[in-house]
């Protein structure tokens, strides 16, 4: 046994490696990215090698992951909230279907929307899904559940989702680490009657799926991640995932007594559930995200005897922290010293020298020219430009929007229509808006920015390296002579202009693609040149 110091991801990625498994599948997103960095970058000559390449998008890297499942080897999923929106059919599918190697999708929450667009609770999915979710409140714990969140799924079929948030993915702490497990052998099953979901088999899965139900509230009663803390007084505390922290430091620090209930491993422990209602009056109900077990809770045992973030005792939105929580309780926080302001504020911008800054320079003097103009745009670095002092984009809604966006503005009669996606975001769901586009004929002027990178999540592969997107661009039906590229530089400006000004006015469809390699990654290369490395 050893001892490191890890991230919160980090943990999930070595207790997956030493759980034996044989890929992991995964598409960058904060606050999940480093679970498969730390495997390509620790990882990578394990032997027997565990496959660690970036996916297209969070759908093929958990379809990727099933079938790796089904050859009978573990296979690991990482993916943000959001990105399991886009994974949703095939994560919710893979519930009625079962597994044979054990499948673990390790999503990661962001509550107060640090690098996301909303704050949504993963721990719904589970629940819609009717499978087991693990959610540790250390990092240890992580290390720990990993590890055996593959030997359940494995005893149950069953995918199991493991949520964490961002304060835990991103802060480090001592992790023991035990031996490493084999990997599975191959061991392929031939099951149709499981894995083709037509309707016969799909709803004789499905039962089989309402028949484990039972027995998954038996293990989250059983599990470690469960457990009743005895204590004193009528006022008690259920505490999920990473809150259990924070109420126990409001406990130590206030030298409270009042009995919490730690809830990790859902189904909801019944059980135990009950155990404390019975014993309390009042209880608060401190869950990172949404009130999802605090409504189900409300349902059970009344409005009146339940405190949390539906009743306005802890904020609706954002996160939980200790003061937050010794509010709820009745106590005042307790005075700490203020952080000192050692750098001064400013809002996130583009990079200097950034190829994003000068291809914006070229599409806002083109866009000056309308009396009326409207840019869709999409989820990177770019999306940036919707600040100072470009104020050159107008949406940003989701991965690939851009165009489907700007598409439906063409339908409704809107000119110019113009979107801008990066070249990772375009080969992640882009692609289908602007067949769609080709097919419909529809008169707009797509700018894919290729930055040759995944730049805004710390300059990951790309699935649009090289030459692709042209093929790419090709293969679905571009015309040739609307399909352009650019350099975006200052010294290119008034040539940028000229052809941006040329598609942006054609009456059609028309792709852009402006080339120039993010300056970051450049960099990175050039240091790893000079060091040998």
């Amino acid at each position: 046994m050893n001892k490191q110091l890890l991230l919160g991801a980090e943990a999930i990625a070595l207790g997956a490696l030493d759980a034996g498994i044989s890929g992991v599948y995964a598409y960058p997103g904060t606050p999940s990215t480093e679970i498969t960095e730390y495997i390509q970058k620790n990882y990578a000559d394990r032997l027997p090698p565990v496959r660690s390449s970036w996916s297209a998008n969070e759908k093929t890297a958990y379809e990727a992951a099933l079938g790796m499942s089904y050859a009978g080897k573990r296979s690991l999923v990482c993916m943000k909230h959001v990105g399991l929106n886009v994974a949703a059919d095939a994560f919710i599918n893979s519930a009625i279907t079962g597994v044979n190697g054990g499948l673990v999708a390790a999503v990661a929450d962001d509550p107060s929307m640090h690098s996301s667009q909303n704050e949504q609770d993963s721990r719904a999915y589970g629940k819609f899904a009717m499978l087991p979710v693990l959610e540790p409140s250390s990092q240890q714990d992580l290390y720990t559940a990993t590890r055996e969140a593959f030997d359940l799924s494995e005893s149950i079929r069953l995918p199991v989702l493991l949520r964490l948030t961002t304060r835990l993915a991103h802060s480090r702490a001592g992790v023991e680490c035990k031996s490493a497990r084999m990997q599975n052998q191959l061991h392929a099953i031939y099951a149709p009657e499981q894995f083709v979901l037509i309707p016969q088999n799909a709803r004789r899965q499905y039962n089989v799926l309402l028949g484990l139900q039972d027995k998954l509230e038996h293990l989250s009663e059983q599990s470690w991640l469960n457990r009743l803390i005895a204590g004193t007084g009528s006022h008690g505390v259920v505490a999920f995932g990473i809150a259990f922290n924070y109420i126990m430091e409001v406990r130590q620090t206030f030298g409270l007594s009042f009995p919490v209930l730690q809830i990790g491993q859902y189904p909801l422990p019944r059980k135990l559930v009950e155990s404390l209602f019975k014993s309390c009056e009042t209880i608060l109900v401190a869950e990172e995200g949404y009130p999802v077990y605090e409504e189900l809770l409300r349902g059970y045992f009344g409005r009146e005897t339940i405190m949390g973030r539906m009743d306005g005792t802890l904020p609706r939105a954002g996160e939980l922290n200790a003061d937050i929580i010794a509010r709820g309780l009745g106590l005042e926080a307790k005075a700490v010293m203020p952080v000192p302001d050692i750098v001064v504020h400013r809002p996130p911008a583009l990079c200097k020298g950034c190829g994003h800054r000068d291809l914006y320079d070229a599409l806002n003097t083109v866009m000056r020219s309308f009396d009326d103009h409207h840019v869709f745009s999409d989820i990177g670095c770019y999306t940036l430009g919707a600040l100072e002092p470009f104020n050159a984009i107008h949406t940003c809604v989701d991965m690939g929007a851009s165009i489907t966006m700007a598409k439906g503005a063409a339908d409704a009669g809107l000119r110019p229509a113009v979107s801008v996606i990066g070249d990772s975001t375009f080969t992640h769901s882009g692609m289908t808006g602007l067949l769609d586009a080709i097919n419909d004929r529809s008169p707009l002027t797509v700018i894919i920015a290729d930055n040759d990178t995944t730049a805004m999540t710390g300059g990951q592969q790309s699935s649009a390296t090289g030459s692709r997107l042209l093929n790419i661009c090709r293969g679905l039906g571009v015309e040739e002579q609307h399909l352009r590229t650019i350099i975006p530089l200052k010294s290119n400006l008034e040539e940028n202009i000229r052809v941006l000004k040329e598609e942006i006015t054609y009456e059609g469809l028309s792709v852009v693609i402006a080339q120039r390699e993010c300056i970051e990654t450049a960099a990175r290369k050039k240091r790893s040149k000079v060091s040998g490395t």
